[in-house]
């Protein structure tokens, strides 16, 4: 699949990716090898291979979801670096 400059400039555009145009060239080619292997791959035959062992194939242990009481302020808050009685206090981020 070739991948014209233009496209380049649109991926490199979504980005945020500032792109000399003489790297344009150079990444439309290696784009368009990337690609092109990857179509090779499509037509690779896996008949009879046993999937290899992956995040995919594995169960989740989950523990029973159940209620449970809240600490409390003295206990979550132990840490906190500043607190204003049951709050954390946080540097102001926003003017």
């Amino acid at each position: 699949m070739k991948i014209s400059q233009q496209e380049v400039e649109n991926i490199a555009h979504l980005a945020r990716l500032d792109v000399d145009d003489d790297l344009k060239e150079t990444l439309a080619g290696q784009l368009s090898d990337i690609l092109d292997y990857i179509d090779a791959l499509k037509d690779v035959n896996v008949d009879g291979v046993i999937p290899a062992s992956g995040a995919a194939f594995m169960n989740n242990v989950l523990r029973e979801d159940r209620r449970e009481p809240s600490p409390g302020p003295d206990v979550t808050l132990v840490n906190a670096p500043e607190r204003d009685q049951d709050f954390y206090m946080v540097p102001r981020v926003v003017k």
